[in-house]
């Protein structure tokens, strides 16, 4: 029986091409070793007819930001009746656009924190809340674009005002949860492990602090109360059913549990294509459950499907 043909879909225009790169070359390589038949596709303009004449049976999709996981390749793929992986064209769009992930959160009780969206040159003049906050592009990963307004700040970043900015107009001001950094995996309708992200040298986890080696560390279970823990994987897992997304994705978390902290724990957002790169998090995590990155891949690729 001859092996299945995957088209690794990677790289692409966006901010994120060279983490997109790294993951789609693990992966491409991953597969190969589970025994596909793999070809690697630096995604272009042209990715429709590049892909016609592959006619691959299944996409293994490893781009990263606008274009890979919005929505728009996943129509693309929809058009060519090519099975993909992770999410479909709705779940993706709604995942990455923060402030709509963040309604659906809270319509389904998850915990989210005070955000306000508005022109980043109207979040560039005065505070819009107080500090401290977090400035977020409302359509990037990788905290690209991510700005931290600490409490002793006079005024906004003035990088906001830059005009080569290159992460869009809309901005999400979002209330800053001092803390520990938390994630968790989910694989189907499963929820995995949840990992502690302990940057190191970082003021947060930065684009740096996730890719570069060294730059952070994953304390891989977390060492967090047994109900934090549980808590963590059902609103992940619920995060991702209320959204519609399929596959593998990854829920972020902020929880102030330091001596003067609160408690509170607050979910940030979900990750429709977590990276696959070798310090990335969803196969630590899946490792740590039970398999192996080949394992995982190949998951992936046998539940890819259209209609997603």
């Amino acid at each position: 029986m001859a092996a299945k043909h995957v088209a690794v879909l990677m790289g692409g225009w966006a901010a994120e091409r060279p983490v997109s790169l790294s993951s789609g070359n693990a992966c491409a390589d991953g597969l190969e070793r589970a025994g596909y038949k793999v070809t690697r596709v630096d995604m272009g303009r042209d990715v429709a007819d590049v892909l016609k004449k592959l006619n691959p049976d299944a996409v293994f999709n490893a781009l990263h930001g606008p274009f890979g996981e919005d929505g728009t390749i996943q129509g693309v793929l929809e058009l060519l009746e090519i099975p993909y992986s992770h999410s479909g064209v709705l779940a993706s769009a709604l995942a990455m656009d923060k402030e709509k992930a963040k309604t659906i959160a809270r319509r389904v009780g998850i915990p989210v924190a005070e955000a306000k969206i508005l022109d980043r040159k109207d979040a560039a003049e005065k505070h819009v809340m107080a500090p401290p906050y977090v400035i977020k592009p409302v359509n990037e990963g990788s905290s690209f674009g991510v700005l931290i307004v600490r409490e002793d700040q006079s005024h906004p970043p003035q990088e906001l005002y830059s005009s080569d900015w290159p992460y869009g107009e809309r901005i999400m001001v979002e209330r800053y949860i001092p803390g520990r950094e938390l994630t968790c995996a989910v694989m189907g309708d499963v929820a995995l492990g949840v990992t502690e992200i302990i940057p190191e040298g970082h003021a947060f986890y930065d684009y740096d602090a996730k890719y570069v080696q060294g730059g952070s560390k994953h304390r891989c279970p977390a060492e967090i109360k047994p109900n934090i823990y549980q808590k963590i994987q059902t609103l992940s897992l619920k995060a991702h059913q209320a959204i519609g997304c399929r596959g593998v994705t990854r829920s972020d978390f902020r929880f102030d549990d330091g001596p003067a902290g609160t408690g509170e724990l607050v979910w940030l957002e979900v990750n429709t294509q977590p990276g696959m790169t070798p310090t990335s998090l969803v196969p630590e995590i899946a490792a740590h459950a039970g398999h192996t990155f080949e394992e995982l891949l190949t998951w992936m690729v046998e539940d890819a499907s259209c209609n997603r």
